[in-house]
């Protein structure tokens, strides 16, 4: 592979958290209210990094399933069907994310997180231990594995937060 194709492969996954900070960032900008504000994200959050996100990749390994081998250096074993059926728990758990409330966003964003920071160890240990460089192991997968999680967690944590902080008078 050319190097250009592998550092678009590799960054590729990086959409899934991109579109939904830009999408957040814009329709955000002009609210004034910090819980309106911090609603704003959870919900782009939850629907495009989470939701949207994981639905993409349970379609690929569904529907690509030797594509999604390759991309991440394993042979093509049952156990892409698996993760197919993860990703989409994943996706359903950040659809429900954008109506719950801070407390169930900071589940989800746990439980969510078990399978995801399991997989960055799983591909970290596979890179180092490995040898594996596939673009879908040690690339975007990576910050996206560790970050989707954690931001939806850091969000819910801030939305109680704010939520039960005495109200200033003006």
């Amino acid at each position: 592979m050319d190097n250009f194709g592998y550092v678009a492969q590799s960054a590729f996954p990086l959409v899934w958290i991109v579109v939904p900070a830009i999408g957040a960032f814009l329709r955000a900008r002009h609210v004034t209210s910090a819980q309106e504000r911090l609603e704003i994200w959870q919900r782009w959050w939850a629907i495009g990094a989470f939701g949207i996100g994981s639905l993409w990749m349970t379609v690929a390994f569904l529907a690509f399933p030797d594509v999604m081998a390759t991309a991440i250096g394993f042979p093509r074993t049952p156990f892409l069907f698996e993760i197919a059926f993860a990703n989409l728990g994943l996706a359903i758990m950040g659809f429900r994310a954008a109506s719950a409330s801070a407390r169930e966003r900071i589940t989800i964003g746990l439980g969510g997180g078990m399978f995801l920071w399991g997989a960055l160890a799983g591909h970290v240990y596979q890179w180092f231990a490995g040898g594996d460089h596939a673009p879908g192991n040690t690339g975007g997968v990576l910050v996206n594995d560790l970050l989707i999680p954690a931001v939806m967690i850091v969000l819910a944590v801030r939305s109680r937060r704010l939520a039960a902080a005495p109200v200033r008078a003006v």
